[in-house]
């Protein structure tokens, strides 16, 4: 049995990396075509065009497809071991049918493993160059937050800037409160907010009036340039696209807890990333045991009927996945049903074709 489990081991990942090595090829010249008079617009160097941009593009799109291309490798070559009556003859040795789904599962814990690392690890770090090069050369992912930012920088801590030029660090019209519960104890008001890279959140404002209150007595100081350290990040006042792709998982984890303290917007469209980088994997092992159940009964029209109901199969997953997503970032679900929910669902799906699988 060892080697018929090294044989559909190797079969599963050799069809696996073939296929996924032909779809990111494909992607790739489509993309440069896309593409291609934005690198020359900007003068981008071909050298980092290849290495920043593409070749660091290379995990970020073998993990975005792994699932997908999981599912289609092992209804390929498993529809083709049914039509050669491979697995008839595999099971009418005696072997079951569960014993027989062993070497697939091996095959699929490998690759969910990799999913896992690529999705939390690597890619956030790749992404760093990616990115920086699509900024540079592309397009630019910073854009500010529009005007009267408020910002929740502790418990009872807020800052406001009317606005904020993300390229110069500098804001407009800024103040910043202190309260003791429902009570103001200090506020500081000032024209002009700049970004001191010297120091750890810090920030210089001018000119510049602070007002400490103490119960009926109040004490007002005001000058011309003020240095002091806020807690206060130069990325709360503009947004970055999709910035959640440089976070590795405890990064990620970090700023949610961040953002949650800060009553910061947005803080779904983050947890729902969080949770589709932990279901990723999950849905791998899932597809696997879907897609063999599926293709392992010989039938009338072989591989392209298999084929036909396994891409229907997974394209229909994408689409439980990105409609959970939408419900979740527009608050309606919570972002771990949000992630979890498609799982779910093609779980049972996958128990019900192991019931229906030859034996």
């Amino acid at each position: 049995m060892k080697k018929l489990d090294l044989y559909i081991f190797k079969k599963f990942i050799g069809t696996f990396f073939f296929a996924i090595s032909m779809l990111i090829l494909i992607v790739i010249i489509f993309d440069v075509s896309e593409n291609i008079d934005s690198f020359i617009k900007h003068d981008a160097p071909w050298q980092k065009v290849v290495v920043d941009y593409y070749v660091m593009s290379i995990p970020y799109f073998i993990n975005l497809f792994i699932y997908l291309f999981t599912f289609i490798a092992v209804v390929f070559f498993t529809s083709k071991m049914a039509a050669h009556t491979e697995v008839i003859a595999i099971l009418s040795s005696g072997v079951s049918f569960r014993r027989f789904l062993v070497p697939y599962l091996m095959a699929a814990v490998v690759l969910a493993v990799m999913s896992f690392y690529f999705g939390n690890f690597l890619i956030p770090k790749t992404n760093e160059i990616r990115r920086k090069f699509k900024d540079e050369y592309m397009e630019k992912l910073a854009h500010s937050a529009g005007r009267n930012v408020h910002v929740q920088v502790a418990k009872d801590e807020f800052v406001y800037v009317e606005t904020y030029n993300y390229v110069k660090e500098v804001g407009y019209r800024f103040s910043w409160e202190e309260y003791d519960g429902s009570e103001l104890k200090t506020k500081i008001l000032a024209d002009i907010l700049t970004r001191d890279t010297a120091s750890v959140n810090g920030w210089r404002i001018d000119p510049y009036s602070v007002r400490h209150i103490d119960g009926d007595q109040e004490l007002m100081v005001m000058g011309r340039h003020l240095d002091t350290v806020i807690r206060l990040q130069a990325s709360d006042l503009y947004k970055m696209k999709e910035d959640f792709e440089e976070m590795d998982f405890f990064e990620l984890r970090r700023h949610i807890g961040e953002m949650k303290n800060k009553g910061s917007d947005g803080v779904k469209a983050y947890q729902v990333e969080m949770h589709q980088r932990m279901a990723s994997p999950a849905a791998v092992l899932i597809l696997t045991l879907i897609g063999a159940a599926l293709s392992s009964r010989k039938v009338r029209g072989g591989i392209g009927m298999h084929l036909g109901i396994g891409i229907a199969i997974a394209f229909s997953y994408i689409l439980f996945m990105q409609v959970s997503k939408s419900f979740a970032i527009s608050g309606e679900l919570s972002p771990f049903l949000a992630a979890w929910i498609p799982n779910l669902i093609f779980c049972a799906l996958g128990i019900y074709l192991l019931k229906k699988a030859p034996k």
